[in-house]
């Protein structure tokens, strides 16, 4: 996420540093219930879609990355 697009939106409209705007947008979860897994799915297809990457290379992406985000953090 490079660009300011790329960004989701807080409550006050301000870009958030942390989650693109299919994710999150002001202020809030899009998809409030989805799983990891699910998320998971969605980037992959998205990614394959929109970026033109092949399945399993977006697959590893998102299954490295997903974890990460704060949303998703266990630890």
């Amino acid at each position: 996420m490079r660009r300011p697009e790329d960004l989701g939106t807080n409550a006050d409209g301000s870009r958030s540093e942390e989650y693109c705007p299919l994710c999150f947008r002001n202020g809030s979860f899009t998809e409030p219930d989805i799983t990891m897994q699910q998320m998971i799915d969605r980037v992959v297809g998205v990614m394959a879609r929109m970026r033109s990457v092949p399945e399993e290379q977006a697959r590893e992406v998102a299954a490295h990355f997903i974890p990460m985000l704060k949303r998703w953090r266990t630890a």
